[in-house]
């Protein structure tokens, strides 16, 4: 017997037939002796809808919040009618849904009086897609007999309070989990928790950020001290590059917490960021599965690093990025001009995919998406004024049409010639690189490229990864798990 924590995402909790297999699974696993904990997303669509909701009504939009409003509940009560077989359960599950989008457009409504979604209200809004969810399967998993219990995680994952990505107070969530939802488990009881949701300490509603159910899924998983968490998805597991990108990409049968880290931030689109964090200390296996072919085992993700011949072990690429340089003589000697330029984009709102800069000191770049690029120009412009003024800076560049493209694998760790390798395969095909990076883990490269020559430069280097693949195979190298 094992204490798995399982997360399902929208798409495998979209639909009536998704839901009806995510209870297969769920009952098969528990028919096998394991102890579960269940987190899940809001149904595939709903938050995009319930953005869509508070824009609407900040824009005064009553009419189409009050549309979004239903075709939510109508979306909801069709699962319930199709999965849930006792009149009075469906009655008494169409009830809470109903209750809960009241909330949802009395919510609405105060924007509207407002004039703006603020923040606070704007974590209010979106966290009812989970909440929906996890009270539609709850009543579907007890429709089938199985003792499941609807667990708010607002009650367990205490936050601070920067809403719309905030991070988690660990001793008091841990504290929660450990008192109140543990003896529950271990007493037979399914909880079924709402991703991506938690709140300060005075219980307001906070949420973890745009795909923070699998962060909350590891949140729980540690502080349960799972056996395995899982990442149940609409894909087989984690691949060696975007299939949309190269149709010969494969399932990795398995990948390290480092480079599942890498592959996440550089546009793997499988697994939240910040999901290893939580579980990477006490040495916890996630593993990506497909709910729609449950019949494969997916990719563990662990601690142990697998190296390989080619070293190469996966390939992504980020679109919609522009990259920003800052260049002039008089930069050459002076202290803080990238610290002041960081902090200037930090203020603006923006995240940092990637930094280069050359070892003259005249110039150096990043990356920051396309949707901020502008704002970050200005900003950089007004912290940097007096040297532009006085010509120590000539410019802020933004240059567009540009994509990010990671190298990841373990092995490149203590192997020379890795960057020459491919960079020498990118020369070949004639592709320009513009900028490079590289982490002082060494577990991956980054580099830019123009957009134009993305699908080309994927496809090369992802035959490197092949070949890892491939070596492995015959040289009989297994996973670590």
């Amino acid at each position: 017997m094992a204490r798995l924590t399982m997360k399902f995402g929208g798409t495998s909790v979209g639909s009536s037939a998704a839901i009806r297999q995510v209870a297969a699974i769920i009952g098969d696993h528990l028919a096998q002796g394991h102890e579960l904990a269940i987190v899940v997303s809001a149904m595939a669509g709903v938050t995009d809808m319930l953005l869509e909701s508070a824009s609407a009504a900040a824009a005064g939009g009553k009419n189409r919040y009050v549309a979004i409003n239903a075709a939510i509940a109508e979306k909801h009560h069709a699962v319930i009618d199709a999965l849930i077989a006792s009149e009075t359960a469906r009655e008494a599950t169409h009830y809470l849904v109903d209750e809960l989008l009241q909330g949802q457009l009395e919510l609405c409504e105060a924007v509207r009086i407002l004039g703006e979604a603020t923040p606070r209200i704007a974590d209010a809004l979106v966290s009812y897609g989970e909440r929906l969810s996890s009270r539609v399967i709850t009543a579907v998993l007890a429709a089938d007999g199985l003792r499941a219990q609807q667990v708010d995680s607002s009650e367990f994952v205490v936050t601070d309070n920067v809403f719309q990505n905030a991070d988690p107070l660990w001793d008091e969530t841990e504290s929660r989990i450990v008192d109140r939802l543990l003896p529950e488990i271990e007493n037979g009881v399914t909880p079924i928790i709402t991703g991506f949701i938690g709140a300060t300490p005075d219980g307001t509603l906070t949420t973890l950020g745009r795909g923070g159910s699998d962060f909350s899924a590891a949140i729980f998983a540690a502080c349960l001290d799972s056996d395995e968490l899982v990442i149940w998805t609409d894909v087989d597991g984690v691949m060696t590059t975007d299939p949309r990108l190269d149709e010969r990409a494969r399932v990795l049968p398995y990948v390290s917490y480092q480079e599942i880290g890498e592959l996440a931030f550089y546009g793997a689109k499988v697994l939240h960021p910040k999901t290893v964090q939580p579980i990477i200390s006490r040495d916890i296996p996630l593993r990506v599965r497909n709910t729609f072919n449950p019949t494969l085992a997916g990719t563990v993700v662990g601690s142990r690093a697998h190296a390989s011949e080619t070293v190469i072990k996966a390939v992504t690429g980020i679109r919609d990025v522009s990259m920003l340089t800052v260049s002039g003589p008089g930069m050459l000697g002076v202290p803080g001009i990238a610290g002041r330029t960081f902090l200037a984009t930090a203020n603006a709102g923006a995240s940092i995919l990637m930094i280069s800069q050359a070892s003259s000191e005249q110039s150096f770049c990043f990356t920051v998406v396309d949707l901020l690029a502008q704002s970050v120009k200005e900003a950089v412009e007004a912290e940097l004024r007096r040297e532009i003024l006085h010509n120590d800076i000539d410019s802020v560049d933004v240059l567009s049409d540009i994509v990010i493209i990671t190298v990841v694998g373990s092995g490149m760790r203590g192997t020379p010639g890795v960057a020459g390798r491919v960079f020498s395969l990118l020369g070949d095909h004639r592709i320009n690189v513009l900028a490079i990076a590289q982490g002082s883990s060494e577990c991956s490269i980054s580099f830019i490229v123009a957009e134009a020559d993305l699908e080309r430069a994927v496809g090369e280097l992802h035959t490197l990864a092949l070949e890892t693949a491939e070596n492995d195979r015959v040289n009989g190298m297994a996973s670590p798990y």
